[in-house]
């Protein structure tokens, strides 16, 4: 067609008016990102400058600090509220949607003092000491003089912690007794243990340092580290543990209907009630209840679902003999795990994993199995804990799952793929949601059937009583928290539908009464994963890639379920035509 000068006139004030159109547009944009991003480069410095004044020190709770940390998280929310989400890229919206979330826990948490119950059954901020010092690498003479210094302001940490725990007696938010009794193992263990086994000393273990650093480690340990941990175990259990609640409900608490309603929504990333999350856990336990029952039927077992529990719980094939056994299984099943992955998995992480016995001074109050995390800048690989104490209540057909969730695909794969995202703000890398983090890993447990790995009936039903574990806990976290339940109660319920030994279930019962709501996080999760697997496989029907799905859902790191909605229905959209 030949251009004439009126069509020409026409085509170029048509393309300028869309050019000062979208340049707006774009330019608000870009200033609505770096609005956002200067928010997040505040927080960053403001907790540098903070970790600065720590110095060595272990970080604490004081009123400076509280005062400081909630003004700053204010002014942060504040600002959050100016910038409308919809006009950021998909990156900046997850940003943007990940730091409210923790931002407004944050400030939730220090208002209502939720620092004043430092324990839990697993020890609490206790085990996090420990953590902390397993995850130190000395490298270096400076890397030796930091840890050392670290180690002698250890005692005065202790005596901070016994303050909260004292000014939590006064304001009545306290710990229950029962988790409080459990703590006490863990911290006599720390005070027991000879200076030259103790765990604060293996960091120099394969160090080629100068003796003295070893020596001076072992000195503060003897004369400084032991003697404040049996003051602090004298305090726990002379008068911490006489004054502190006999009531295991977090609504017991001051305003504490309104402090688990808020523990519910937080831990499951979606604005759902208590309620409406005990109602979910009946339905799923009625539902993997049937397929449990199908298993019994298939295996010709003469007896009902109780006997048949007892058996399991009971019978010696399904335990192992010695703790090498039990990990050479677990690491056997892990590495078939690895072999799938390829099938199910565009994108895998370069970090590998590794199968280690849960540490023995936490290992009698820890559940069957945990990952502990990889770290790509000290080269410490991942790991697959798992507790060889107590091997007659480590039940072998449970391990199947229990590798798949906490090694591949579980969460070594999902936490180390999160730890390779580039070009995120620090906090984002920073930040582990339960929803998302224990959902995927429970998806991967359903993933596992898929996949061939569990071998026989008993391994499936083994994955089962995972899942209904995990829905189970939907009802008595609910329950114990919320709705008036006892302890028993949720005993009774949990052994009464699942095939987990007894230890394990009293073990079980105890870490969420010592850690409201957290437990739900899982199986919510894992829900919100599945249907929208679904969803993607029903609208993509022929075009649905099970790798791309994978990839898709894990390329942004642990994010809330919202967010997942959001980016996997825009992938359905894209996919589609």
């Amino acid at each position: 067609m030949k251009t004439t000068p009126a069509l020409y006139k026409m085509s170029f004030l048509i393309f300028l008016l869309s050019v000062l159109l979208i340049l707006p547009v774009e330019g608000f944009t870009q200033q609505r990102s770096e609005a956002l991003h200067k928010i997040f480069q505040a927080e960053q410095d403001f907790n540098r400058e903070r970790g600065k004044k720590w110095k060595e020190d272990w970080p604490y709770y004081t009123e400076e600090f509280i005062v400081e940390e909630l003004l700053n998280l204010t002014f942060w929310k504040q600002d959050l509220a100016k910038i409308d989400k919809k006009s950021l890229n998909q990156s900046d919206q997850i940003n943007l949607e990940l730091f409210q979330l923790t931002l407004e826990d944050r400030i939730f948490n220090l208002k209502y003092q939720s620092y004043l119950m430092p324990l839990n059954s697993e020890g609490g901020f206790i085990t996090g000491i420990l953590y902390n010092i397993q995850s130190t690498r000395l490298k270096n003479k400076e890397g030796q003089e930091s840890y050392l210094r670290k180690l002698g302001a250890l005692p005065a940490y202790l005596k901070r912690q016994q303050a909260l725990l004292e000014e939590g007696l006064e304001k009545k938010i306290t710990v229950p007794k029962i988790i409080v009794e459990k703590c006490l193992n863990i911290i006599e263990g720390f005070s027991e243990t000879s200076a030259d086994q103790s765990v604060f000393v293996k960091p120099f273990d394969g160090f080629e340092a100068e003796e003295n650093g070893y020596l001076r480690a072992i000195e503060l340990v003897e004369s400084k580290i032991i003697p404040a941990y049996k003051k602090f175990y004298e305090y726990v259990k002379g008068t911490y543990l006489k004054k502190t609640r006999e009531s295991i409900a977090a609504r017991d608490l001051p305003n504490g209907a309104a402090y688990y309603e808020q523990r519910v929504r937080f831990f499951t990333t979606l604005n759902i009630s208590p309620e409406e999350v005990f109602e979910t856990g009946q339905s799923e336990v009625a539902r993997i209840r049937a397929e449990m029952e199908e298993i019994i039927e298939e295996l010709d077992f003469e007896g009902n679902f109780a006997d048949f529990l007892e058996f399991l719980r009971t019978d010696p094939q399904f335990y192992a003999k010695t703790t090498k056994e039990l990990l050479l299984k677990a690491a056997w099943i892990s590495k078939r795990a690895e072999a799938v992955l390829p099938r199910y998995f565009g994108n895998l992480p370069r970090m590998p994993f590794t199968v280690e016995p849960v540490p023995a001074a936490i290992a009698p109050n820890y559940t069957g199995g945990r990952y502990s995390e990889g770290n790509y800048r000290t080269g410490k690989p991942g790991a697959f804990w798992v507790n060889t104490y107590a091997l007659n209540t480590r039940p072998l057909y449970v391990l199947p799952a229990l590798a798949l969730h906490e090694s591949v695909p579980g969460h070594h794969t999902q936490i180390m793929l999160a730890a390779e995202i580039q070009e995120v703000p620090a906090f984002r890398r920073n930040t582990y949601l339960s929803a998302f983090g224990e959902g995927w890993a429970l998806y991967a447990e359903y993933l596992g059937k898929e996949a061939g790995i569990y071998e026989t009936a008993y391994e499936d039903f083994g994955r089962l009583t995972y899942e209904m574990w995990r829905a189970c806990r939907l009802v008595v976290d609910v329950g114990m928290h919320y709705k008036g339940w006892t302890r028993q109660q949720a005993l009774d319920f949990m052994a009464e539908n699942t095939a987990l030994s007894l230890h394990e279930v009293e073990t079980e019962i105890d870490r969420y009464i010592g850690w409201p709501a957290q437990a739900v996080s899982y199986k919510m999760g894992e829900i919100s994963i599945r249907k929208l697997r679904k969803e993607a496989e029903e609208s993509l029907g022929g075009k649905f890639n099970i790798r791309e799905f994978h990839d898709e859902v894990l390329k942004n790191g642990s994010i809330p379920m919202l967010s997942l909605q959001r980016i996997i229905r825009k992938y359905i959209e894209e996919n589609q035509n």
